[in-house]
């Protein structure tokens, strides 16, 4: 049995009409938070936040505070994407018993041999874009977007690859499985996707130009042909990801519980044990929470699981917070637009200034609320 409370305020010129956990975190005096919440207009800013609790029976509770969530205001997604891709594959090799995640293979891409396995480890540690190429491939987006919606996680829609060439093309190449050294070959033959329907929603066209081939168009950036992965949907696949019970039977994905807790793993485990060189891969390069704003280590007793994307100058998140010391667990999903130029693909936008410090105090803000609740 699942138990959900939304809470959230309306908030006018004159009047805030409730005070939620939120509201305290947002109007902290913190210059990374003042800084965004005294221009908020120019950013963009989702927040969806849940407490999670126990019933003296037992029973999980989940209370989500939201701040500006919409899903109906574009925001990139960027390599957020790769998390419902990551579970998808590995749904799809749990369909499929003559391959495991750990079966080699070749894709069209490259001439390598690859794992579903070592992919999603890959997709995790540092965001890796060929590997979720790779998925992309195997799976197709037809396949994706009706599972995506046979698992009530629309109006989520995937369309393309991440930072290749034809990043949109519908045709898949072929993709050959090798069961073991001496069985037989499973090739999946090259295959054709519909094309992409444009999505039609507020703020799918952005800022007042954008770069193409070094020359400034100065027209808003047109984002409708481009992936779409609302924060709720983010929010509400992180609660299934590891608390499926609370969920219907077929709003749950298909995999196996040794699956299932290699993918969770694959999640919290940072860069350098996942063997990446921790100077170029520190502890905090994919995680933006509480840590983004530092390349000091994470402790081992915090961990997170999660997913990030940024791109086009939108920094995204969506996160389970567990401290084991202390007990503490929340889920935190977010997104910020830092672009000040309005200008797109010029890869001018404020990251480092603005956006992370802004989820990192956000996600600090958070675990001391959390802190002081337990």
């Amino acid at each position: 049995m699942r138990i959900s409370i939304l809470l959230g305020c309306v908030s006018s010129v004159l009047v805030l009409s409730c005070t939620t956990p939120l509201d305290s975190v947002l109007t902290a005096e913190h210059p990374a938070i003042r800084t965004v919440m005294d221009s908020l207009e120019n950013h963009e800013v989702q927040i969806l936040y849940t407490q999670i609790d126990t019933t003296d029976k037992g029973l999980i509770t989940f209370k989500d505070y939201v701040f500006q969530e919409n899903k109906k205001n574009y925001f990139y997604p960027a390599s957020t994407v790769k998390l419902p891709i990551a579970l998808l594959a590995t749904e799809y090799i749990n369909t499929h018993p003559e391959i495991e995640l750990d079966t080699p293979y070749i894709s069209e891409r490259d001439s390598v041999l690859h794992s579903v396995s070592d992919d999603i480890r890959q997709i995790f540690a540092v965001s890796d874009n060929e590997a979720y190429n790779r998925l992309y491939d195997l799976l197709g987006r037809d396949y994706i977007n009706t599972r995506l919606k046979e698992l009530a996680l629309s109006p989520t829609r995937i369309s393309h690859r991440l930072s290749t060439t034809n990043a949109d093309k519908a045709e898949r190449g072929t993709i050959k499985f090798f069961p073991s050294y001496e069985g037989d070959i499973i090739t999946i033959e090259e295959q054709i996707d519909q094309p992409i329907v444009a999505i039609k929603i507020k703020k799918q066209q952005k800022g007042k130009g954008y770069l193409k081939d070094s020359t400034q168009i100065s027209t808003p950036f047109d984002f409708s042909d481009k992936n779409y992965f609302p924060l709720k949907a983010q929010h509400e696949l992180m609660k299934r990801v590891f608390f499926e019970d609370q969920f219907d039977a077929d709003q749950r994905f298909n995999i196996s519980y040794t699956d299932k807790i290699r993918i969770q793993k694959a999640m919290y485990t940072l860069p350098r044990k996942a063997k990446y060189d921790p100077e170029t891969y520190y502890d905090s390069y994919v995680k933006f929470f509480l840590y983004g704003d530092s390349k000091d280590p994470i402790p081992d007793h915090i961990k997170i699981y999660n997913k990030v994307g940024y791109a086009y100058g939108t920094l995204t998140e969506t996160a389970y917070v567990v401290d084991e010391k202390e007990g503490i667990q929340f889920l935190l999903s977010a997104t910020i637009l830092v672009n000040k130029n309005e200008i797109f693909n010029d890869d001018t936008y404020e990251y480092d200034t603005i956006g992370i410090p802004f989820l990192a105090q956000l996600g600090r803000e958070i675990y001391a609320l959390e802190k002081n609740r337990k």
